[in-house]
């Protein structure tokens, strides 16, 4: 390994589950569990006290759940990435979670290679969408979102150039830049910079807003 392992937070109110998460995540010698916490403000606090790179964030914890920890963790240690935890029932609060700046979601039955992926694109500026609900819930919350919002979408996406739309257009699909650039016929590092230029052109955080705004503008 050529840099410092990913240090990763995990926030959940289950100890089981930490110890699970725990122990898949420390089996990648890129990786490192630097701290748990039980509620949301620990994972704050944590996050901001460990330096965190990646924090796994469950949504239903006490004291502060998820969704309120979401955006002060993105005030408070703006360079970690949260990827929330969820259960498929609750594409709500996961629509909620992506608009406050996560980098993704996870299931919490997400196989185990899937949750180490997901951690090391996280760390590396991508978002991930656990590609077992990622259709379903991108048409949900497209579904959900109003329908004033489409001409406001299609204004935006209408500065891209047509290649930046291409890229856009597989973004929505959730095709990291490897997966892209092998479709467009690109490396991955400039694909890498198609994404950074579409991203400050739609004034979007990360690639999931960029993905939900392609798709209401019907891309």
């Amino acid at each position: 390994m050529s840099g410092s392992p990913i240090r990763v937070v995990i926030a959940d109110d289950e100890p089981l589950i930490r110890a699970g998460i725990r122990m898949i995540l420390t089996s990648d010698q890129e990786i490192e569990v630097v701290a748990e916490g039980a509620n949301g403000r620990e994972a704050v606090e944590l996050a901001r006290s460990h330096r965190a790179d990646v924090v796994l964030l469950d949504i239903q914890m006490p004291v502060m759940d998820g969704l309120t920890a979401l955006p002060e963790l993105r005030r408070v240690v703006p360079t970690a990435r949260v990827i929330v935890l969820t259960t498929f029932g609750e594409r709500d609060n996961v629509l909620r979670a992506l608009e406050h700046g996560g980098a993704g979601f996870l299931l919490k039955d997400t196989a185990p290679a899937e949750l180490i992926r997901a951690v090391r694109a996280a760390a590396a500026g991508d978002a991930y969408l656990s590609p077992s609900a990622t259709r379903h819930v991108v048409e949900q919350l497209a579904t959900a979102r109003a329908a004033t919002r489409d001409g406001e979408a299609r204004a935006r996406v209408a500065a891209l150039s047509a290649r930046e739309r291409e890229v856009l257009v597989l973004l929505g699909e959730g095709l990291s830049n490897a997966e892209a650039g092998r479709r467009l016929h690109m490396s991955e590092a400039t694909v890498k910079t198609y994404v950074s230029r579409i991203l400050a052109k739609l004034d979007c955080e990360n690639r999931v807003q960029a993905a939900l705004l392609a798709r209401d503008a019907g891309l």
